[in-house]
């Protein structure tokens, strides 16, 4: 079998499964068996696998038609121009979350030697994003999963981040501990839609998604306790579900910070909420 073979039968397979953007997905299972980029991969066409490559392509077209998200199967996952390792032990990191962390380097940038948090971690895509860009920066990334600490970690040091790792509930292991910057993407599907979502979706972990019976259980949660582990004029700004945002900003404005902003993302979706702690001056 051929490069362009194995593409064409992937696409095909992944049409008839009805998986979005099947050729796509052919193109990048492809890629990583070969190791060839997406132009090597046209010219070369021709190109037969290897018995090893065949087998391998055998497992990974039968597991992608299964709906296992193609992140978990290839293990990687790129997140603000960073390579970063994935599993089901944590939620795969989107592109729209990007948002997140451009709100949040666009404070940092201003600031010397900063403390930032990356609330509900995960895999730790935010945190090593943030120290990526910002190497001045001291992140702290914190999150209630052991397992998604674990993949964090490495991932932080698969990007050569330095960084501090806590595992709690939310606000719990980090006492009364202050940042110039809290960002989190914590759970915020509602829980009677967490058994609907997209077929590769349920792949991934629960305590990752669900977010209480509104959605909004987390958000209610970081709001109440924001002000306590701000400096003054820091900045909290989060990610949220469609229709969410004006909530979240409501459940902010309650808390007493200021400068609440409602950002939208790449798609136009309101996708994030941030809000400030007043300066000294201003208490």
């Amino acid at each position: 079998m051929t490069i362009k073979q194995a593409i064409g039968q992937a696409q095909r397979a992944f049409e008839a499964a009805g998986i979005p953007d099947p050729r796509m997905d052919a193109e990048l299972m492809l890629a990583h068996l070969t190791g060839l980029d997406r132009m090597s991969m046209l010219i070369q066409g021709a190109t037969a696998l290897t018995p090893e490559q065949e087998q391998r392509f055998s497992w990974l077209l039968l597991s992608r038609v299964q709906r296992k998200p193609l992140q978990y199967l290839l293990g990687t996952q790129c997140f603000y121009g960073l390579d970063f390792q994935v599993d089901s032990r944590v939620l795969i990191p989107r592109q729209e979350t990007e948002t997140l962390c451009e709100h949040g380097i666009a404070h940092l940038r201003g600031l010397t030697r900063p403390r930032a948090l990356d609330l509900c971690t995960g895999s730790g895509a935010i945190a090593v994003a943030l120290k990526h860009v910002c190497p001045h920066a001291q992140v702290t990334a914190a999150d209630l999963s052991a397992e998604a600490l674990q993949v964090a970690a490495a991932n932080a040091e698969r990007n050569g981040a330095d960084i501090r790792f806590v595992q709690g509930d939310l606000w719990q292991p980090l006492g009364s501990e202050r940042f110039d910057l809290i960002l989190s993407n914590p759970p915020y599907i509602p829980t009677q839609d967490c058994a609907s979502l997209q077929q590769e979706v349920l792949y991934e972990p629960r305590m990752a998604l669900d977010g209480g019976q509104d959605g909004l259980d987390f958000y209610r949660r970081i709001a109440q306790e924001a002000p306590s582990h701000l400096l003054p004029g820091g900045l909290i700004a989060v990610e949220t579900g469609m229709g969410q945002a004006p909530a979240v900003a409501s459940l902010f404005e309650a808390a007493g910070l200021c400068n609440v902003q409602i950002i939208n993302d790449l798609y136009g979706v309101a996708r994030v909420v941030s809000a400030c702690r007043r300066s000294e001056s201003h208490v």
